[in-house]
């Protein structure tokens, strides 16, 4: 990856501290002015949240997608967080998505929407009032 190009782009880079990463790879970022961060020593669950999201991201997408460039790359990941973040149920949070207002209760509507996401590899539901416009890419479920 060409760093010249993109010095300010990473702000952080967050590793563990496995003996392939050296002094020179530090090196190479540091001198782009990111800021090389190790994990805590002896924790080993201190990465398991960025491994769980990376894990996901591939199951969910990555893996499913012909990614041709680092630009298409970027698009998808970005994406696909934002369906992450905002759209995506959660297990450990009841079912929720972690941007979703804790203090709003969903009550079920009339009508259910599909929105394809990434040419169809995710599927969003939504509520909706029955007399919403349909957008394009939207259909109504069979579930509803």
């Amino acid at each position: 990856m060409d760093l010249e190009d993109r010095a300010g782009w990473f702000r952080f880079l967050i590793r563990d501290r496995d003996s392939k990463f050296t002094a020179a790879f530090d090196a190479v970022f540091a001198g782009n002015g990111t800021a090389v961060v190790p994990t805590p020593p002896q924790i080993p669950r201190s990465n398991a949240f960025a491994e769980r999201w990376i894990g996901t991201a591939r199951a969910e997408c990555t893996d499913r997608l012909l990614v041709t460039g680092e630009r298409r790359l970027r698009t998808v990941l970005t994406t696909y967080a934002e369906h992450y973040n905002t759209g995506r149920p959660h297990r450990s949070l009841d079912l929720r998505a972690p941007d979703d207002a804790p203090n709003i209760i969903l009550l079920p509507a009339a009508t259910v929407r599909r929105t394809q996401v990434l040419g169809g590899l995710l599927n969003v539901y939504r509520t909706m009032s029955p007399r919403a416009h349909q957008h394009p890419q939207e259909t109504p479920s069979s579930a509803a």
